[in-house]
């Protein structure tokens, strides 16, 4: 397969350029298999996706990724319609976790994803009691990753190999029933004046040192 040809940077004004995302159509002869998109290869692919993966079909990429996922699972609380949920989930991409959960409203702001929700696994559970009842079931502890009353710093925290990670929501952080099926409770250190930061930025936070202990150096 050839390397796929790159775009030039489109000009906006005078001296000033953009990089494009992504690849245009790929050259003649087309490479043959079930994994690729004739439409792609075709027009071009502008996904936001690793080299390997350009112009393969989406079920392609996520069956691809369904043979390598890690054990870690993300679980966010949406009560409010948080708009930090779609930024969790797409980190959540980057690391390839088993799942995602959303534990509430099955409505989120999907924006801040990027799309990258078509490569995971989303998982619905209306209230906290269902979501701790699926946790119990699959035998996969629960760990809070919040600054409330009894947390403990998760810079020196050895974390489980298989776990789910549970996040509250910006501002209002995990609510007392998250916080009470949480056998364990994390928060990041803060050494300014804010007493916490961006729920998103936390994720990004929690989710790497996961990886430190668990992922291959």
């Amino acid at each position: 397969m050839l390397p796929p040809p790159a775009i030039p940077p489109a000009q906006i004004g005078p001296g000033e350029f953009f990089p494009v995302i992504g690849v245009g159509p790929h050259p003649q002869p087309w490479p043959t298999g079930e994994d690729f998109d004739p439409e792609l290869l075709e027009l071009g692919d502008r996904r936001n996706v690793l080299d390997r993966y350009r112009y393969w079909k989406v079920a392609a990429i996520v069956a691809d990724l369904n043979t390598k996922r890690h054990k870690l699972h993300i679980a966010i609380e949406n009560w409010q319609h948080d708009l930090n949920i779609g930024s969790i989930v797409r980190t959540a991409n980057a690391f390839n976790v088993a799942g995602v959960h959303i534990v509430g409203k099955r409505d989120w702001n999907r924006r801040g994803a990027m799309v990258t929700d078509r490569y995971l696994t989303v998982m619905h559970h209306p209230t906290i009691s269902d979501f701790a009842s699926w946790a119990k079931s699959a035998h996969i502890p629960i760990v809070g990753i919040d600054n409330v009353p009894g947390s403990t710093k998760l810079e020196s925290a050895t974390l489980p190999e298989e776990c789910v990670l549970l996040f509250g929501q910006e501002g209002a952080g995990m609510s007392d029933e998250a916080i009470a099926v949480c056998p364990v409770l994390y928060a990041i250190e803060q050494y300014g004046s804010t007493r916490s930061m961006n729920a998103s930025a936390a994720g990004a936070i929690a989710m790497y040192h996961w990886a430190l202990q668990h992922l291959p150096k």
